[in-house]
């Protein structure tokens, strides 16, 4: 089956201005609360006397959406909140759709939709133009580099000075949540006046950092065996999941690998690859020293370790500990 028309403009999360309907769409909901927030902000601004309501698209009564957009007795503009457009109920279909062809002037509608194949009539409809609308794509930030993009961008929005070191100490200290990278962004922004660098990052953030799972790979893959070690007894002491620690050890080893032997300029082999360019640099540099033969020895170590303490082991801190013993000696 072809794909439907997309007749609207498709916006980042960072995008969103005012139109009749606001299609908010993807899996990210920490983006998608943001677009949703900061579109109320900026009608409030416009006038404060907006009126703002809250739809459940799964609980829907045969009737809501229209008595919400009717007009009021002083004709203020009104924001309509709509969540859980992806498990929306018939009669909501069935309304919006005909709330499209005659959208309520000075009336703002945000639809949230999670993913999914329920309501897809209702959004090939605001798609390929009906109502007026815009979308505001919130897809989830994979990739270190939209991450760091992301933590970028967070500084750049507010005029403030970042350095590379910085914004790969905070992805690598908060990877795992868009929400706490985003937290921790802000709190730097507050409480510091200068130029953020790794420095400031450590100064803040010191206990989350030095423990991170990317600091012992650091360090093993530098070759420095004894601080690696140093480096993971106090990750594990500090409450650290050996899952993760193992799983950043393959993401660097394996960054090791694709990019070894290769000649292309960072950024080419980095849109190829889907890294960050200073992910390819960092690459390079942790190369020096390396063969492919001791980088395959230490995947396949990763791999026995992953197997490990995932269930086939009975001690995971010995299997952790010889892991990086076998990559500090780079794989022999």
């Amino acid at each position: 089956m072809a794909a439907s028309k997309i007749a609207i403009p498709q916006l980042a999360f960072n995008k969103v201005r005012p139109a009749p309907v606001v299609l908010v769409t993807g899996p990210e909901g920490f983006l998608a609360d943001r677009a949703i927030r900061a579109l109320r902000e900026l009608l409030k601004a416009e006038d404060p006397s907006l009126e703002i309501h809250d739809l459940e698209a799964d609980q829907y009564s045969p009737g809501e959406l229209i008595t919400l957009a009717s007009p009021s007795l002083f004709n203020e503009p009104r924001l309509i909140r709509v969540v859980n457009v992806e498990k929306c109920t018939d009669a909501f279909i069935t309304e919006t759709i005909a709330y499209l062809a005659h959208p309520a002037d000075d009336t703002y509608v945000i639809l949230r939709h999670a993913g999914g194949v329920r309501g897809k009539k209702l959004l090939d409809a605001i798609r390929g133009g009906a109502g007026g609308g815009i979308e505001i794509t919130c897809l989830e930030l994979k990739k270190d580099s939209e991450k760091t993009d992301f933590a970028a961008s967070e500084f750049a929005t507010a005029g403030r000075r970042v350095t590379g070191g910085a914004l790969r100490s905070l992805v690598s200290a908060f990877s795992g949540d868009l929400a706490e990278l985003a937290s921790a962004c802000q709190q730097l922004l507050a409480d510091d006046s200068d130029e953020i660098t790794e420095v400031t990052v450590e100064r803040y953030y010191s206990g989350r950092v030095e423990t991170n799972a990317f600091k012992v790979a650091d360090a093993a893959i530098a070759g420095r065996t004894g601080e690696a070690l140093v480096l993971l007894r106090h990750a594990l002491s500090s409450g650290a999941d050996p899952v993760p620690i193992v799983a950043a050890f393959a993401s660097k080893i394996r960054t090791m690998a694709k990019i070894s032997g290769t000649n292309a300029p960072s950024g080419q082999l980095a849109s190829k690859l889907g890294l960050a360019p200073w992910q390819i640099d960092r690459g390079r540099r942790d190369l020096q020293g390396w063969n492919d033969e001791g980088l395959g020895n230490c995947i396949e170590a990763i791999a026995a370790t992953d197997a490990q303490i995932k269930g086939l082991g009975r001690d995971s801190v010995f299997a952790l500990e010889r892991m990086v013993t076998v990559i500090a000696a780079r794989g022999y």
